[in-house]
Protein backbone atom coordinates (compact mmCIF):
# COMPACT_ATOMS: atom_id res chain seq x y z
CA UNK A 1 0.00 0.00 0.00
CA UNK A 2 1.27 3.44 -0.52
CA UNK A 3 2.43 5.97 2.16
CA UNK A 4 0.61 8.28 0.87
CA UNK A 5 -3.13 5.98 0.79
CA UNK A 6 -5.86 6.51 3.37
CA UNK A 7 -6.46 4.20 6.12
CA UNK A 8 -9.48 4.31 7.94
CA UNK A 9 -9.64 3.17 11.71
CA UNK A 10 -13.23 2.02 12.65
CA UNK A 11 -13.29 2.70 15.97
CA UNK A 12 -15.98 1.53 18.37
CA UNK A 13 -17.45 2.95 21.43
CA UNK A 14 -20.50 2.36 24.18
CA UNK A 15 -20.62 4.88 27.52
CA UNK A 16 -16.53 4.94 28.19
CA UNK A 17 -15.71 8.10 27.06
CA UNK A 18 -12.20 8.10 29.45
CA UNK A 19 -11.20 5.28 27.36
CA UNK A 20 -11.74 6.52 24.07
CA UNK A 21 -10.07 9.50 24.80
CA UNK A 22 -6.93 7.69 25.88
CA UNK A 23 -7.66 5.74 22.54
CA UNK A 24 -7.96 8.82 20.36
CA UNK A 25 -4.49 10.34 21.96
CA UNK A 26 -2.61 7.11 21.50
CA UNK A 27 -4.42 7.86 17.60
CA UNK A 28 -2.85 11.20 18.06
CA UNK A 29 0.87 9.76 18.94
CA UNK A 30 1.20 7.75 15.58
CA UNK A 31 4.70 8.07 13.80
CA UNK A 32 1.91 7.37 10.31
CA UNK A 33 -0.53 10.57 9.89
CA UNK A 34 -2.31 9.13 6.72
CA UNK A 35 -5.23 8.12 8.52
CA UNK A 36 -9.29 8.64 9.32
CA UNK A 37 -11.00 7.87 12.48
CA UNK A 38 -14.61 7.18 12.24
CA UNK A 39 -16.16 6.48 15.41
CA UNK A 40 -18.83 3.62 15.79
CA UNK A 41 -20.86 4.46 19.05
CA UNK A 42 -23.30 1.48 19.70
CA UNK A 43 -25.69 4.23 21.75
CA UNK A 44 -23.71 6.25 24.17
CA UNK A 45 -25.38 8.36 27.05
CA UNK A 46 -25.92 11.82 25.64
CA UNK A 47 -23.42 12.96 28.47
CA UNK A 48 -20.80 10.57 27.27
CA UNK A 49 -21.11 12.14 23.21
CA UNK A 50 -20.87 15.19 24.45
CA UNK A 51 -17.85 14.30 25.81
CA UNK A 52 -16.81 12.16 23.07
CA UNK A 53 -17.07 15.04 20.80
CA UNK A 54 -15.20 17.32 23.42
CA UNK A 55 -12.10 14.60 23.29
CA UNK A 56 -12.67 14.86 19.07
CA UNK A 57 -11.64 18.96 18.89
CA UNK A 58 -8.06 18.41 20.09
CA UNK A 59 -7.21 15.22 17.34
CA UNK A 60 -4.97 16.75 14.76
CA UNK A 61 -6.40 13.74 12.42
CA UNK A 62 -9.94 13.68 10.88
CA UNK A 63 -12.38 12.04 13.19
CA UNK A 64 -16.38 11.60 12.92
CA UNK A 65 -18.91 9.87 15.00
CA UNK A 66 -21.63 7.78 13.69
CA UNK A 67 -23.97 6.81 16.34
CA UNK A 68 -27.22 4.81 17.05
CA UNK A 69 -29.52 4.64 19.19
CA UNK A 70 -28.51 2.22 22.54
CA UNK A 71 -31.02 -1.05 21.21
CA UNK A 72 -28.02 -3.46 23.37
CA UNK A 73 -25.16 -5.24 21.65
CA UNK A 74 -25.27 -4.07 18.14
CA UNK A 75 -21.79 -3.78 17.50
CA UNK A 76 -22.32 -5.39 13.60
CA UNK A 77 -24.71 -2.94 12.48
CA UNK A 78 -22.80 -0.08 13.83
CA UNK A 79 -19.80 -0.93 12.37
CA UNK A 80 -21.11 -1.41 8.74
CA UNK A 81 -22.57 2.01 9.50
CA UNK A 82 -19.13 3.38 9.92
CA UNK A 83 -18.18 1.18 7.03
CA UNK A 84 -20.30 2.87 4.50
CA UNK A 85 -19.19 6.41 5.72
CA UNK A 86 -15.05 5.84 5.63
CA UNK A 87 -13.26 7.22 2.47
CA UNK A 88 -10.06 4.93 3.12
CA UNK A 89 -9.22 1.98 0.74
CA UNK A 90 -8.47 -0.39 3.53
CA UNK A 91 -10.09 -0.83 6.89
CA UNK A 92 -8.58 -1.27 10.50
CA UNK A 93 -11.06 -2.34 12.89
CA UNK A 94 -10.11 -1.30 16.29
CA UNK A 95 -12.09 -1.44 20.03
CA UNK A 96 -12.48 2.01 22.43
CA UNK A 97 -10.89 -0.06 24.96
CA UNK A 98 -7.74 -1.12 23.12
CA UNK A 99 -4.46 1.29 22.64
CA UNK A 100 -3.02 1.18 20.07
CA UNK A 101 1.13 2.11 20.15
CA UNK A 102 2.65 4.97 18.14
CA UNK A 103 3.60 2.37 15.61
CA UNK A 104 0.42 0.59 15.26
CA UNK A 105 -0.58 2.40 11.80
CA UNK A 106 2.28 2.04 10.32
CA UNK A 107 2.51 -1.54 11.02
CA UNK A 108 -0.47 -2.11 9.57
CA UNK A 109 0.11 -0.43 6.33
CA UNK A 110 3.35 -2.08 5.79
CA UNK A 111 1.43 -5.59 6.63
CA UNK A 112 -1.36 -4.59 4.47
CA UNK A 113 -1.72 -6.74 0.99
CA UNK A 114 -4.09 -7.69 -1.70
CA UNK A 115 -5.35 -10.71 -1.10
CA UNK A 116 -4.85 -11.36 2.96
CA UNK A 117 -6.63 -9.99 5.97
CA UNK A 118 -4.46 -8.97 9.01
CA UNK A 119 -5.32 -9.73 12.46
CA UNK A 120 -3.62 -7.85 15.56
CA UNK A 121 -3.62 -9.72 19.13
CA UNK A 122 -3.62 -7.79 22.21
CA UNK A 123 -2.10 -7.20 25.77
CA UNK A 124 -4.23 -7.08 28.81
CA UNK A 125 -4.13 -4.07 31.48
CA UNK A 126 -4.45 -5.20 34.97
CA UNK A 127 -8.17 -3.39 37.07
CA UNK A 128 -5.87 -1.03 38.96
CA UNK A 129 -3.22 -0.07 36.18
CA UNK A 130 -5.93 0.49 34.13
CA UNK A 131 -7.33 3.07 36.83
CA UNK A 132 -3.83 4.30 36.99
CA UNK A 133 -3.58 5.02 33.09
CA UNK A 134 -6.97 6.52 32.79
CA UNK A 135 -6.39 9.13 35.38
CA UNK A 136 -3.31 10.05 34.10
CA UNK A 137 -4.51 13.51 32.51
CA UNK A 138 -1.87 13.17 29.37
CA UNK A 139 -1.51 8.96 29.07
CA UNK A 140 1.10 8.07 26.44
CA UNK A 141 2.56 4.69 25.39
CA UNK A 142 5.58 6.30 24.36
CA UNK A 143 7.77 3.63 26.51
CA UNK A 144 10.93 1.78 26.10
CA UNK A 145 10.78 -2.10 26.65
CA UNK A 146 12.29 -1.65 29.86
CA UNK A 147 9.28 -0.53 31.14
CA UNK A 148 7.29 -2.71 30.05
CA UNK A 149 8.70 -5.65 31.80
CA UNK A 150 8.63 -3.49 34.82
CA UNK A 151 4.80 -3.57 34.50
CA UNK A 152 5.32 -7.22 33.43
CA UNK A 153 6.68 -8.12 37.04
CA UNK A 154 4.49 -6.19 38.88
CA UNK A 155 1.55 -8.06 37.23
CA UNK A 156 0.01 -5.46 35.86
CA UNK A 157 0.24 -6.56 32.28
CA UNK A 158 -0.75 -10.28 31.38
CA UNK A 159 2.70 -10.57 28.99
CA UNK A 160 5.46 -8.94 27.35
CA UNK A 161 6.40 -11.10 24.16
CA UNK A 162 3.97 -9.44 21.75
CA UNK A 163 5.57 -5.84 22.07
CA UNK A 164 8.72 -7.42 20.31
CA UNK A 165 8.98 -6.57 16.69
CA UNK A 166 10.11 -10.00 14.67
CA UNK A 167 9.46 -9.41 10.58
CA UNK A 168 8.76 -12.95 9.95
CA UNK A 169 7.97 -12.68 6.79
CA UNK A 170 8.40 -15.81 5.54
CA UNK A 171 5.88 -17.30 7.82
CA UNK A 172 2.65 -14.33 8.42
CA UNK A 173 1.17 -16.69 6.27
CA UNK A 174 1.95 -20.55 7.64
CA UNK A 175 -1.79 -20.46 8.28
CA UNK A 176 -4.24 -19.14 5.75
CA UNK A 177 -7.45 -20.66 6.57
CA UNK A 178 -7.26 -20.14 10.56
CA UNK A 179 -9.90 -18.13 11.71
CA UNK A 180 -10.03 -19.18 15.46
CA UNK A 181 -8.22 -16.52 17.83
CA UNK A 182 -9.08 -13.45 14.88
CA UNK A 183 -10.85 -10.10 16.68
CA UNK A 184 -12.10 -7.03 15.36
CA UNK A 185 -10.84 -5.42 18.50
CA UNK A 186 -7.62 -5.43 16.00
CA UNK A 187 -7.90 -6.10 12.28
CA UNK A 188 -7.30 -4.57 8.91
CA UNK A 189 -9.29 -5.35 6.02
CA UNK A 190 -9.10 -4.00 2.22
CA UNK A 191 -12.64 -2.15 1.83
CA UNK A 192 -13.46 -3.88 -1.27
CA UNK A 193 -12.71 -7.33 0.34
CA UNK A 194 -15.35 -6.19 3.43
CA UNK A 195 -18.07 -5.35 0.77
CA UNK A 196 -17.28 -8.40 -1.34
CA UNK A 197 -18.72 -10.40 1.80
CA UNK A 198 -21.30 -8.06 2.48
CA UNK A 199 -19.67 -7.03 5.83
CA UNK A 200 -20.55 -8.05 9.30
CA UNK A 201 -24.33 -9.72 9.38
CA UNK A 202 -26.06 -7.68 11.60
CA UNK A 203 -28.37 -10.69 12.60
CA UNK A 204 -25.48 -11.39 15.43
CA UNK A 205 -26.77 -9.12 18.71
CA UNK A 206 -25.44 -9.14 21.51
CA UNK A 207 -21.86 -10.24 22.68
CA UNK A 208 -20.05 -12.74 20.67
CA UNK A 209 -19.24 -14.19 17.18
CA UNK A 210 -19.82 -11.54 14.87
CA UNK A 211 -15.91 -11.61 13.64
CA UNK A 212 -16.05 -15.23 13.39
CA UNK A 213 -18.76 -14.88 11.01
CA UNK A 214 -16.76 -12.44 8.82
CA UNK A 215 -13.41 -14.51 9.13
CA UNK A 216 -14.97 -17.23 7.45
CA UNK A 217 -16.49 -15.56 4.84
CA UNK A 218 -13.63 -13.98 4.15
CA UNK A 219 -11.96 -17.22 3.89
CA UNK A 220 -14.26 -18.62 1.63
CA UNK A 221 -14.36 -15.59 -0.85
CA UNK A 222 -10.17 -16.44 -0.97
CA UNK A 223 -9.11 -13.90 0.76
CA UNK A 224 -6.31 -15.67 3.66
CA UNK A 225 -4.80 -14.91 6.64
CA UNK A 226 -1.62 -12.99 7.55
CA UNK A 227 -0.82 -12.86 10.57
CA UNK A 228 0.10 -9.68 12.71
CA UNK A 229 1.78 -11.39 15.88
CA UNK A 230 5.18 -9.60 17.15
CA UNK A 231 4.52 -6.32 14.90
CA UNK A 232 0.67 -5.07 15.69
CA UNK A 233 -0.23 -5.67 19.38
CA UNK A 234 -2.55 -3.38 21.17
CA UNK A 235 -3.44 -2.67 25.20
CA UNK A 236 -6.73 -3.78 26.17
CA UNK A 237 -7.71 -2.05 29.21
CA UNK A 238 -9.79 -3.97 32.03
CA UNK A 239 -12.97 -3.71 32.01
CA UNK A 240 -16.15 -6.04 33.15
CA UNK A 241 -17.21 -8.90 31.35
CA UNK A 242 -19.85 -8.43 28.85
CA UNK A 243 -23.65 -9.88 29.12
CA UNK A 244 -23.23 -12.80 26.79
CA UNK A 245 -26.44 -13.90 27.66
CA UNK A 246 -26.88 -13.93 23.80
CA UNK A 247 -23.70 -15.88 23.05
CA UNK A 248 -25.49 -19.03 22.67
CA UNK A 249 -27.99 -17.84 20.35
CA UNK A 250 -24.84 -16.44 18.36
CA UNK A 251 -22.81 -19.86 18.52
CA UNK A 252 -25.79 -21.40 16.81
CA UNK A 253 -25.78 -19.09 14.10
CA UNK A 254 -22.08 -19.08 13.48
CA UNK A 255 -22.13 -23.26 13.52
CA UNK A 256 -24.60 -22.28 10.66
CA UNK A 257 -22.74 -20.48 8.85
CA UNK A 258 -19.90 -23.14 9.49
CA UNK A 259 -21.65 -25.96 8.31
CA UNK A 260 -23.22 -24.06 5.03
CA UNK A 261 -21.18 -22.51 1.81
CA UNK A 262 -22.39 -18.92 2.69
CA UNK A 263 -20.44 -15.67 1.19
CA UNK A 264 -22.30 -12.92 1.74
CA UNK A 265 -23.98 -11.33 5.10
CA UNK A 266 -27.97 -11.84 4.95
CA UNK A 267 -27.94 -8.49 6.44
CA UNK A 268 -24.71 -6.79 5.70
CA UNK A 269 -23.35 -3.10 4.86
CA UNK A 270 -25.56 -3.09 1.33
CA UNK A 271 -28.39 -1.97 3.05
CA UNK A 272 -26.47 1.36 3.48
CA UNK A 273 -25.46 1.82 -0.30
CA UNK A 274 -26.95 5.68 -1.10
Amino acid sequence: MNRTDLISVILTSYNWAAALRAVLHALDEQTDHCFEVLIADDGSSPSEIETIRQAMDYCDFPVSIVSQEDQGFRAAKIRNRAVQQAKGKYLVFLDGDCLPRPDFIERHRKLAEKGYWVPGNRILFGQHFTQRFLNNKVPSLKHSGGYWIIHRLRGNINRIFPLIYWPLSSRRKSHPKRWKGAKTCNLGIWRDDFYAVNGFDERYEGWGYEDSDLIIRLIRSGIYRKSGKFALAVFHLWHPEQDRSLAPENLARLQSIIANTELRAALGVDQYHE
